[in-house]
């Protein structure tokens, strides 16, 4: 299973990413282009983390892993997910919702532009 470090690695390999700590130092939280893809907790006992989603996957991800996908916890339900990360899921499919995640948020920019 991926630790923080892991994790965090991972992230900071992705293009453009930055990470700070804007709600306080219990969580780190990753951007590109100054928007938020990944929130890493800190003091949690379990390690998760949330990630955004397209809705409709967010939806299937959930019902597919009840007991490691749920709505994102402090966050818009409809676009985010709580992943635990308890075994349930493989390294690569933890990587694979980051770079999802990533990838929404870098595409939602430049559309933007």
């Amino acid at each position: 299973m991926l630790n923080i470090e892991e994790i965090r690695d991972y992230a900071l390999s992705l293009e453009d990413v930055t990470e700070g700590f804007p709600f306080g130092e219990s969580v780190l939280v990753f951007k590109t282009n100054n928007k938020m893809f990944l929130l890493l907790p800190l003091d949690e006992t379990a390690l998760q983390f949330n990630v955004k989603c397209e809705p409709d996957m967010a939806l299937q991800l959930r019902e597919e892993f009840p007991d490691a996908v749920l709505p994102g916890y402090h966050m818009n339900k409809k676009h985010w997910n709580t992943i635990v990360v308890n075994g349930v899921l493989k390294n690569q499919q933890l990587k694979q919702m980051i770079a999802d995640s990533h990838q929404l948020v870098s595409k939602k920019k430049k559309i933007q532009k």
